[in-house]
């Protein structure tokens, strides 16, 4: 029986000398893009569904080592998801990155969203973002979101900037969403009672 191959989404880091220093495959992949969701119950559709090979998953959050500091990357759409860089950061990460592929959005607005987005990752965490997208928008964000340097949508260029990696903790990277459930439970308790003083009436 032939083995299974994985195919993955991945980062890799290059060291100065040329070796592979890291390599972070992607946790969060995009479904019907990388991989077909409940793709064993689409039978009815086979033909198509079975020309597609699926993405596999990484399975841990794996650090950059740049020098002496840690980093870390999101790739494409991984960004937006707040948990995620959280847990980078909570492995000791001190500097954000991102890389992606916004070609397919073409010259609408998703492209600047995806940016924003990404952009609110510098504040939760208290470190410096830079982002590198093939068809813009590329550039550095600092941990109060203000934008360092930024290209334009299909703009060919390189960005040079000065960072620094930061070991700060913000309050976010501490508790998380923990507020936000919170925020959710006392709403739907608030409902709840104003819903049994209606029918107590």
């Amino acid at each position: 029986m032939a083995a299974t191959t994985l195919l993955y989404n991945a980062a890799f880091l290059v060291s100065p000398d040329g070796r592979t220093a890291a390599v972070y495959r992607k946790i969060h992949l995009v479904p019907w893009g990388e991989f077909i969701p409940l793709k064993r119950w689409l039978y009815f559709v086979s033909p198509i569904v079975d020309t597609f090979t699926d993405f596999s998953p990484g399975t841990s959050m794996v650090l950059l080592p740049v020098g002496s500091h840690l980093a870390s990357t999101a790739i494409c759409y991984e960004v937006v998801y707040p948990s995620l860089v959280r847990q980078a950061v909570l492995a000791g990460s001190e500097l954000l990155t991102t890389i992606t592929n916004d070609a397919w959005y073409g010259a609408s607005s998703a492209p600047y969203q995806h940016y924003a987005m990404a952009s609110m990752r510098a504040i939760e965490e208290g470190r410096y973002l830079a982002r590198a997208a093939n068809t813009g928008i590329s550039g550095v964000v600092d941990p109060y979101g203000r934008v360092v340097a930024q290209s334009a949508i299909f703009e060919q260029t390189a960005l040079v900037e000065e960072i620094r990696f930061l070991t700060v903790r913000t309050i976010y990277s501490r508790i998380g969403d923990v507020i936000a459930y919170i925020a959710m439970a006392v709403l739907a308790a608030g409902l709840l009672v104003s819903r049994a003083g209606k029918r107590a009436r």
